[in-house]
């Protein structure tokens, strides 16, 4: 390999969160689908359709709201290219542990 030569990498983390108002998550994502650019008349479902869906399931509208291209955005040298991006509930309690910011 030449050093000239582009690297693709995958970057693989795992992040816990704390979702203290799921009503906050759901309706913030909702508001996000209605304001995005999506030709409906392409999609199985409406937009009203989708956005129910999306109010009554807290991992899906989580995970729509994580944005991975921001992770790296201020690394020179870095393109994003593609990220797909899930969300589980998660067995636990959650810790008082501040994050280091």
């Amino acid at each position: 390999m030449r050093d000239d030569e582009p690297v693709v990498m995958r970057v693989l983390c795992r992040v816990e969160v704390v979702v203290d108002d799921p009503d906050a998550v759901t309706a913030l994502a909702e508001r996000r689908l209605r304001r995005a650019d999506i030709d409906w008349t392409d999609e199985p479902d409406t937009l009203d359709e989708a956005a129910a869906a999306l109010r009554a399931d807290l991992p899906s509208a989580l995970a729509a709201l994580v944005d991975p291209e921001r992770l790296l955005a201020d690394v020179p040298g870095v393109r994003f290219r593609g990220a797909h991006c899930w969300a589980t509930p998660h067995e636990g309690r959650p810790t008082s542990r501040p994050s280091r910011d």
